[in-house]
């Protein structure tokens, strides 16, 4: 989302040409998935972390173009908040260690950022929604100086015709308004790419739709936004009705959300694509003079720049990408379901989870899909986020059972017998996978820890937002020693 673009009053011819290009990109993209020779004899994953920076007292701190200058690494980059930064880890195999490997340098890169960021007043965290958030810290004054945010903010509003309307339901119920989208800046996760042929392509996103909510419930960390207690992984309600372009007429009409977690099973990436392009509109109608017809019949690898500019602006959970890497065209599937945190450990430990299960899932046997309606995935999902590593999911020849037993009981030999696949070997494996067992065995993630340590301080006479105060310091403690998060004592 913080690709630089830049500013631009868009006219109705910008449109016209802008819906052409776009559809003869997709025209050769349908081309290239037939005759071209795409990259994935040694797949390799990627990942990318949002972050958030507060002062000393734990506050939101709208200060991270001095923290980006102070970290001086094109690795960090600004995202939509001024109280938000992201970091893109380089991608890699997995295979020989490299899921040790990039928590390794993830932790290096985060303990240099940190320190570098304490230079010019404020500090790093990872976590889902920060806590001490407040509604005037996500006015149009938050939001970072990148053109791309003002103009996408501007297209929003344009489509919507009146302010956002942020209702979310849970223990204490929230319903605010807002007039840009800065309420999605409260949003930050650790995203997962894996890339994939094409022809494996559909397999690999419908494994990650079936078990979208079974991550979130086992790895939330939202449960807290404005001072309410709301979801226990609040950021998909919030993403969803920040970045929404319909007014309520239209949504009553059945027009698809910008923020979307799909309608149906796949068999092509191509069907990602084109649903883009036939179910919504253009928010960023930037052309290019590039004819990716003519660069394909000429032998080169086309950007298909329109195309891609515009799958950036539908928000998938499961976001199909198309990227040109060393003059090689490449797909993959980026998973954007988890929170950031609570520690790099637990964010490798659901990175490790996702990697291993999805290639078991995608390669094996009779395909879950087959046997699961994709309504009962996208019931999942929100089940999922909304209750948590309790929430009771659907499973195929199990029914019915809390998200800790079906990873107990049925998953967690499939992402070890996945991983196995992909060349991580056992120690890594056991290590890994061993955190989200614990998790489970225990019943404790990040949010059920943050909810459990706020109500504590809340019986020691602590008024609510002095409470999340005090437990964000606390969480940020046990953040940056790396213990898995149900290992953190029980503190009130």
């Amino acid at each position: 989302m913080g690709e630089k673009v830049q500013q631009h009053v868009f006219t109705r011819a910008d449109r016209a040409m802008y819906r052409e290009k776009v559809r003869r990109c997709l025209d050769v993209f349908a081309l290239m998935l037939g005759e071209s020779q795409f990259d994935f004899e040694r797949p390799l994953t990627g990942l990318e972390i949002e972050l958030n920076l507060v002062d000393e007292q734990g506050r939101p701190s709208m200060r991270n173009a001095e923290v980006l200058a102070a970290i001086a690494d094109p690795a960090f980059v600004t995202e939509l908040g001024q109280f938000n930064i992201e970091i893109n880890i380089p991608p890699r195999e997995l295979a020989k260690g490299g899921l040790t490997a990039y928590e390794q340098q993830i932790r290096a890169s985060l303990n240099a950022a940190e320190d570098k960021a304490q230079t010019v007043g404020a500090h790093t965290t990872m976590i889902g929604i920060l806590p001490t958030l407040r509604p005037e810290h996500l006015t149009g004054a938050a939001l970072s100086a990148n053109p791309r945010y003002a103009l996408i903010n501007e297209q929003v509003f344009a489509a919507r015709g009146e302010d956002l309307r942020i209702s979310i339901d849970g223990p204490d119920p929230l319903t605010v308004t807002a007039d840009t989208i800065a309420p999605e800046a409260a949003c930050t996760s650790a995203q997962l790419h894996l890339q994939v042929s094409p022809a494996q392509f559909g397999a690999y996103w419908n494994a990650a739709q079936a078990i979208a909510g079974v991550q979130l419930a086992i790895a939330a960390n939202s449960p807290f936004l404005f001072g309410h207690e709301l979801w226990h992984e609040t950021r998909i309600p919030l993403f969803k009705q920040a970045t929404d372009t319909r007014p309520e007429e239209i949504k009553t009409q059945g027009v698809r959300p910008r923020v979307w977690f799909g309608e149906r099973w796949i068999t092509s990436v191509f069907d990602l694509f084109e649903e883009n392009v036939r179910y919504f509109p253009a928010l960023l109608p930037i052309s290019t003079e590039d004819d990716p017809a003519d660069q394909l019949a000429g032998g080169e690898v086309p950007e298909l720049t329109e195309l891609r500019l515009h799958n950036g602006t539908i928000y998938r959970w499961n976001r199909p990408v198309y990227d040109v890497s060393d003059g090689m065209p490449h797909v993959r599937v980026e998973n954007r379901v988890l929170p950031a945190g609570p520690t790099v450990v637990d964010i490798m430990a659901n990175a490790a989870f996702w990697f291993g299960l999805v290639r078991t899932l995608a390669e094996g046997g009779l395909p879950v899909w087959s046997r699961m309606p994709f309504k009962q995935a996208d019931e999942n999902f929100y089940t999922g986020a909304r209750q948590g590593i309790g929430a009771h999911l659907f499973w195929p020849d199990l029914g019915y059972l809390t998200a800790y037993e079906l990873v107990l009981r049925r998953l967690l030999p499939l992402a070890h017998q996945g991983l196995e696949s992909w060349g991580v070997e056992a120690r890594e494996r056991d290590r890994l996978l061993g955190i989200i067992e614990q998790r489970c065995l225990l019943r404790r993630n990040g949010a059920t820890w943050q909810i459990d340590t706020v109500h504590r301080l809340e019986r020691g006479g602590l008024e609510r937002p002095e409470a999340l105060r005090e437990m964000l310091l606390r969480y940020m403690t046990h953040m940056h020693q790396n213990i898995p998060v149900h290992e953190w004592p029980r503190e009130g």
